[in-house]
This record gives C-alpha cells, structure tokens and sequence, in this order.
C-alpha cells in the first residue's frame, strides 16, 4: 500500500506558475509511474502528466502541453507538478496518483492522495 501526499495548491492568478509536490509514504519501486490528475464539481476526473520514475519518459494531456512539466527527484522520492501559464479554466482539484496504467487512451491508477486545490482568478 502506497499513501501519497500533495501539497502546495492554492490561489494563482491567470498567467501566474505554481508548483506540486508528491511525496509517497515510502520509496517508489523503479516500475512505478506516477501522474496528475484534475477534476471540477460535475465532471469527471480527467488525466493531466505521467512520468515513468524509471526512465523520466513523460506524458501530458493535449490541454496542458507546453504549460505544464512533470518531473521527479530520486533523491527526495518526490513528484513535482510545474504549472506555467495558468489558465482560468486550469481551477480544478489535483490528484496525485501512483502505478498508473492504460487501456486504450484513457488513463487509470491505483494509488491516490486525497487532492490539493489550485484556483487560478482571471
């Protein structure tokens, strides 16, 4: 069982940056990929970047390319989730997440956090 911790949310305004960081309750195996993940009252969670703790290869969603890095450090057993450019429409509840896996296009995972608010005022 892996227990995951977010931090670092808040209220941006629009064009601002923020960073979040995830801090699994023990150290990631080498398979493990890890990512992002948004959600807004009414809809459903969404996949935003992934990033495979082995060999740093990531992946974003097309809304937030460019905008976005997903990053980790080994050394601190820490994700980051830079945000670049945020948008109004960014205001979401992010959600750390571990061993994740796709079938098709879409993404899922195993391990969760319990969500960090990030507002972004126009």
């Amino acid at each position: 069982q892996v227990q995951l911790v977010e931090s670092g949310g808040g209220l941006v305004q629009a064009g601002g940056s923020l960073r979040l960081p995830c801090a699994p309750s023990r150290r990631t195996f080498s398979s493990y990929r890890m990512g992002w993940f948004r959600q807004v009252p009414g809809k459903e969670r969404e996949f935003v970047a992934a990033i495979n703790w082995s060999d740093g290869t990531t992946y974003y969603a097309d809304s937030v390319k460019g905008r976005f890095t997903i990053s980790r450090d080994n050394a601190k057993n820490t994700m980051y989730l830079q945000f670049n450019n945020l948008k109004p429409e960014d205001t979401a509840v992010y959600y750390c997440a571990a061993d994740l896996r796709t079938i098709g296009s879409s993404w899922y995972g195993d391990y969760w956090g319990q969500g960090t608010q990030v507002t972004v005022s126009s």
